[in-house]
């Protein structure tokens, strides 16, 4: 396989991943993401950003998440994000703390 050809092979890997996130499981929240994998929608963005940065490409946190989401950050959090219950809490505090 070229070069060219696995580029555009994980840019649509990595836009059905974003297109999952986002559409088909909005109801996963960040912190259940983290507590089983050890990233979420906000370390994609945040990686979206730095591979934009190293482009040369003036990209802060809050437009690479906008770029990520697919929105302002505060209005995903009002459509979708719900507490985190105390077990899961807990368990960040554990795995990440």
């Amino acid at each position: 396989m070229d070069d060219q050809t696995r580029i555009e092979i994980e840019a649509a890997a990595f836009r059905r991943l974003q297109h999952h996130l986002m559409q088909d499981r909005p109801d996963a929240q960040n912190i259940d993401m983290m507590n089983l994998a050890g990233f979420c929608r906000n370390c994609l963005s945040r990686w979206y950003q730095e591979a934009a940065n190293e482009h040369g490409i003036e990209m802060d946190k809050d437009a690479g998440r906008e770029a990520f989401y697919g929105m302002p950050f505060a209005e995903w959090k009002a459509k979708h994000q719900t507490e985190a219950s105390p077990e899961a809490q807990e368990a960040f505090k554990e795995s990440h703390g």
